[in-house]
């Protein structure tokens, strides 16, 4: 399914979307990059609850990556959002997350959102809050991964910030 929004179009992934993918995740200068190979494989193993937004001349400009829980097959888990510097601040990031959603809900019925977000990202907290405002959800967190769970590693700048969870769904 394609959509448009923000500007841009916006459809699933494909395999050879995941070196883009790569270098976008990798200049958002904000998440844990995974290595190039394993975005790769994520367009191959998880396209369909992959989200790619896509420039006019077809060049990926942002994505927003997914699966579906094996232990709760009705909650979809943003793994992660990124767009391109280019395109950020345009609503490309809330476009993403709507036409997923739209597309996942489609295919397996109405679902739970989560996703976790580090206490110093302010820009993951306002789209996720932003979604759920839109979508009439409510938002509750809780630590989900505390610092003490990580690794100590010198790529990380020493310690890992906690992933806070954040379960949209149905005001309940």
């Amino acid at each position: 399914m394609k959509t448009r929004g923000a500007g841009v179009d916006i459809g699933p992934a494909e395999p050879t979307d995941g070196a883009d993918l790569w270098r976008i995740a990798h200049g958002s200068e904000e998440l844990d990059v995974n290595s190039p190979y394993s975005y790769l494989l994520w367009c191959r193993d998880f396209a369909g609850t992959t989200a790619v937004a896509r420039d006019a001349s077809g060049r990926p400009v942002g994505f927003v990556t997914g699966y579906l829980r094996p232990e709760a097959p009705g909650t979809l888990f943003v793994w992660q959002v990124a767009v391109d510097g280019s395109h950020r601040g345009t609503g490309v990031a809330g476009a993403l997350l709507d036409a997923l959603t739209a597309q996942v809900a489609a295919e397996h019925g109405p679902i739970r959102l989560e996703a976790t977000v580090t206490p110093g990202n302010v820009a993951s907290d306002r789209l996720f809050r932003s979604y759920a405002r839109r979508h009439g959800a409510t938002v509750t967190q809780e630590v989900l991964f505390p610092s003490a769970v990580f690794p100590d590693t010198p790529d990380a700048g020493g310690s890992h910030e906690p992933e806070v969870l954040y379960r949209i769904g149905p005001p309940t």
